[in-house]
């Protein structure tokens, strides 16, 4: 028997008993075609024939149409007055900075590691032609207040300076490793926006896990903030889709920035079903997936020290962050083994296991949990990751 569990990109699948020979194909008996990333959530499954059934009207006609339906409970969820369906969470961040930045010469302050500034090909720049300025973010994805308020440039009579309008915040922190942002942190952050006038966007990708690793409601999180998107899928499954959250005069902008960029989508009916599911369904069972981290965590502690490490205090939400410490290997190499199946494994073991897992920043490897893995596939990957070290130790 042989498994296949997939660590990279937020997708995870454990497929068996088969194994194709392309490397990242797996097909059950069943025909299950994973060859790409896709959503999680099946499109035979009752609720979702359902809600199909019901309306595919496209985005122009928003009356009685599922597409209205998921944003009025999308905010409700983030307790803001209107939400806006968007194609990814990356048109998403976009769409919010352009309406709030709407003249030239405006800027925003952004974490030199969040992902608007590192993962989006500066479209606030070559598309809103909205300056970017950075400060460092700390290792808890927050950053220095006291830089933040020194970065913020206020003096509108000076002709050499851009003007502030915005601050980005992005919670949970995916390079960071998935860390929730204390309430603290945002309510610090709210009092310096309004002593300046500015607003606060927050790049909410994975909102809902850190909602849930608080124990609060979304809006508990966002009253802090004047603007969200958030993904449906990611953590919540969801094929396709991001959601923007604010005022209904800043929705009524985004919808035609939306426009503009290509994301008025014309029949968003099946989207908007798969996204009622997410939100209404989804988003308790992250819980799961914030435990199966630890559980793998627990697992290099446990069989993969000194080889690999992590820090286990660090770990919040469905992100883990590992450090391969050995000099002998490289985090892609580390990351090859643990994707092979050799002879060996299988009559060691009984089993063979894939575990696909994406190299980061210097030493590090980062696994994320999502829809579809378990408890036991989890025990599954741990079982690999004690073969790899100890064949490395061997």
């Amino acid at each position: 028997m042989r498994h296949y569990i997939k660590f990279k990109d937020y997708y995870f699948y454990l497929l068996a008993p088969s194994l194709t020979s392309s490397k990242y194909c797996t097909v059950m008996p069943s025909e299950t075609d994973l060859k790409s990333h896709r959503g999680a959530l099946n499109p035979q499954t009752a609720d979702l024939q359902s809600l199909t059934n019901q309306s595919c009207l496209h985005t122009f006609f928003l009356k009685k149409t599922l597409l209205s339906e998921l944003q009025r409970q999308a905010a409700g969820l983030f307790g803001m007055e209107a939400s806006l369906f968007v194609p990814s969470g990356t048109m998403g961040n976009l769409i919010s900075v352009m309406c709030h930045c709407r003249e030239r010469g405006a800027e925003l302050i952004v974490g030199d590691q969040a992902h608007i500034h590192l993962f989006e090909q500066g479209g606030t720049a070559q598309i809103a032609g909205v300056h970017s300025r950075t400060l460092r973010n700390l290792p808890d994805g927050t950053f220095d207040l006291n830089e933040l308020e020194s970065k913020i440039h206020n003096d509108y009579t000076d002709p050499h300076c851009t003007r502030t309008r915005l601050i980005c915040l992005e919670n949970t922190h995916n390079v960071q490793g998935g860390r929730v942002l204390p309430l603290s942190f945002l309510q610090e952050v709210r009092s310096l926006a309004d002593k300046y006038s500015l607003a606060v966007h927050m790049d909410g990708a994975r909102l809902m896990n850190a909602a849930v690793a608080m124990g609060v409601e979304a809006q508990a999180i966002l009253r802090f903030c004047d603007s969200v998107s958030m993904c449906l899928s990611k953590g919540l499954g969801a094929p396709v889709g991001s959601l923007i959250g604010g005022r209904q005069s800043f929705i009524d902008q985004a919808s035609h920035a939306r426009k503009v960029l290509g994301g008025g989508m014309r029949q968003a009916g099946l989207l908007a079903a798969a996204g009622l599911i997410s939100i209404s369904q989804m988003v308790e069972r992250l819980k799961d997936d914030h435990t199966n981290a630890r559980i793998f965590s627990q697992g290099i502690q446990k069989y993969a020290y000194p080889v690999c490490d992590t820090n286990m205090d660090a770990l919040e939400t469905n992100i883990l962050m590992l450090t391969v410490n050995d000099p002998r290997i490289s985090p892609q190499e580390f990351c090859d083994r643990m994707a092979e199946v050799t002879a060996e494994e299988v009559a060691a073991v009984g089993c063979g296991v894939r575990v696909l897992m994406m190299p980061f920043y210097g030493r590090s490897v980062r696994a994320v949990w999502y829809l579809g893995i378990s408890e036991e596939d989890t025990d599954l990957a741990v079982q690999k990751l004690r073969f790899v070290v100890e064949k490395l130790k061997g």
